[in-house]
């Protein structure tokens, strides 16, 4: 039994750390998106962002998500699998409106901002959750709590799209620092952009 727990945790061991991709998917997507969001480019190039909900932000976050749980990381894991969904989700309802699939009869800012409501519930725990992480990785839940609350004035009709857009902007730089401090750190094996432990305890997100 032991010489198979051996095994176990030495496979553990050597399976890369899943979350630089999540990370890297996640900003990119967040960023044209944003982009869109904005107003910084005309709105119909605005779909540019599919392509990457359906493949990098979507598929590639939802198998990092994957990977977490082989890693036993419930707060990875619950991350990167729920925001690959909801790129997924996001892609398939904006393709579905535009082939007249769903009619949403006047109501779309409705229908979006509750689908956006949900979310920000999940991010607001998966935040509170942050804190125990580390800078980088709460970095990206805090300004992505803020991203979503002005996307949800903004589909309500409260406020325009545009603040939004620009923290979202802000959100995707921070998860690209993340994402490039797991790729650069893990290569070169030592700290060469610090992600600022809030925890005493050395633990990996």
């Amino acid at each position: 039994m032991s010489r198979n727990n051996d095994i176990e945790v030495s496979q553990v061991k050597a399976t890369a750390d899943p979350s630089p991709l999540g990370l890297g998917g996640f900003a990119l997507t967040t960023f044209v998106l944003s982009i869109g969001n904005a107003q910084l480019i005309p709105l119909a190039a605005k779909p540019a962002f599919l392509g990457l909900a359906f493949f990098y932000g979507g598929l590639a976050q939802l198998l990092a998500g994957m990977q977490e749980y082989k890693k036993n990381n419930v707060f990875g894991a619950t991350a990167f699998s729920t925001y690959g969904a909801f790129w997924l989700s996001l892609a398939t309802l904006s393709v579905f409106e535009s082939t007249g699939v769903i009619d949403w009869g006047g109501y779309a800012g409705t229908a979006l901002g509750i689908f956006l409501l949900g979310f920000t519930i999940f991010n607001t725990y998966m935040w509170i959750a942050s804190f125990r992480t580390n800078g980088a990785v709460c970095g990206v839940f805090t300004t992505l709590e803020i991203t979503f609350i002005l996307l949800v004035l903004a589909e309500f009709g409260i406020i325009s799209s545009v603040p939004g857009g620009i923290m979202g902007i802000v959100t995707a730089a921070v998860a690209w620092y993340a994402s490039a401090a797991g790729v650069i750190n893990s290569t070169y094996k030592r700290t060469v952009l610090p992600i600022f432990p809030l925890d005493k305890i050395e633990k990996k997100y």
